[in-house]
């Protein structure tokens, strides 16, 4: 199963996209990782629904039609790390073929990508910026599949 993190404009700061790379580098010894950069300038003048909307928009037409697609969400579910390989492991059994994760930028997703995913997941009730969302996420998808081999990185 491929998994692919649709992303919002490049991480600003060097020391996330050094610890991106990391796990990426380290996910890519279970599965297929794609880290997909999407061109998204923001404009001045934009209010928060519509600077929302646009991102759906970008996202949304980067989203393959089958794919399985998880919204990064704070209203969504949370998991533990052993559930979160379950759900993996689920999926892989279900012979899903790709999971893309979508990250949004810093006021959300917009209905229309809500509406869309087939799962919802908060990493936390706390805020993060979207660039970390993004090493968070790595980590526990590579925590995940640790877990799914039987590892001891997860404890």
């Amino acid at each position: 199963m491929k998994i692919e993190l649709l992303l919002l404009g490049k991480a600003k700061d060097s020391y996330l996209e050094q610890g991106i790379r990391e796990y990426g580098g380290r996910i890519k010894h279970y599965t297929s990782l794609l880290l997909t950069v999407l061109k998204f300038k923001r404009k001045n003048g934009w209010t928060e629904a519509q600077e929302r909307q646009e991102e759906g928009a970008v996202l949304l037409a980067a989203t393959a039609p089958a794919t399985v697609v998880v919204a990064l969400d704070a209203s969504g579910r949370q998991l533990t790390s052993e559930g979160f390989a379950d759900l993996i492991s689920r999926w892989e059994m279900e012979g899903r073929k790709k999971v893309s994760f979508l990250i949004g930028g810093p006021t959300g997703h917009s209905q229309a990508v809500l509406d869309r995913a087939d799962y919802r997941l908060s990493l936390s009730t706390m805020t993060f910026t979207h660039d970390m969302v993004r090493l968070f996420l790595l980590e526990q998808i590579y925590r995940a599949y640790t877990i799914k081999a039987g590892e001891k990185y997860h404890k």
